[in-house]
């Protein structure tokens, strides 16, 4: 699947759950246990902010501590939805221009940065699904084009800390992807 189309479907995804979180479920458990929904929605928010100012060439200390705490506000739907937009329309727009871009961590290539993102957009828009009682089944289109891509990259996730520990697979592909990104698909907001 191509960057742009995969970055595009998940940030659909991502959208839709956004879009059904009800006004008392802003405070919910998720499976971040340090993250309640809208501490995952701020994240994510936070990271569709980013992806602007870097494919446009912005460095780290450019962008500065402008995305830092909240970035919801009093609208934290509004919010999420505007900054996902202009998430996608920037990929659109600027990922055939730009090589690489600056990261935290130094260089990285444009197209790996795109997936990174995806990635969190299926991954926690599965764990905003599940915190609010919403669909949690994730496209399987998406989930073997992210398996694909995660494969070679799931012990680097590991080793960071940016994925917990790797739960039990059973065969199922969505299962074993969530899994892989240390996610137990039994997982309810009464279990934590």
């Amino acid at each position: 699947m191509e960057t742009e189309e995969m970055h595009r479907r998940t940030v659909d995804w991502w959208r839709s759950c956004v879009e059904t979180v009800g006004e008392d479920e802003w405070g919910a458990p998720t499976p971040c246990a340090s993250w309640d929904v809208r501490k995952l929605v701020n994240h994510v928010t936070g990271e569709d902010l980013w992806t602007v100012p870097l494919l446009e060439g912005s460095t780290i200390e450019d962008v500065g501590d402008r995305f830092d705490g909240d970035v919801l506000g009093d609208d934290p739907v509004d919010s999420a939805q505007s900054a996902a937009g202009s998430a996608v329309t920037a990929v659109a727009d600027l990922l055939p221009q730009r090589d690489t871009v600056h990261l935290s961590y130094g260089e990285e290539r444009a197209d790996e940065y795109i997936w990174q993102l995806a990635a969190d957009h299926l991954i926690h828009g599965w764990d905003l699904a599940v915190a609010t009682g919403g669909d949690t089944r994730l496209d399987p289109e998406l989930v073997a084009a992210l398996d694909e891509w995660y494969s070679s990259r799931e012990e680097m996730y590991r080793g960071a800390g940016a994925v917990g520990a790797r739960v039990a697979l059973n065969g199922n592909a969505q299962h074993d992807l969530l899994a892989r990104f240390g996610r137990d698909e039994d997982w309810a907001p009464t279990a934590s």
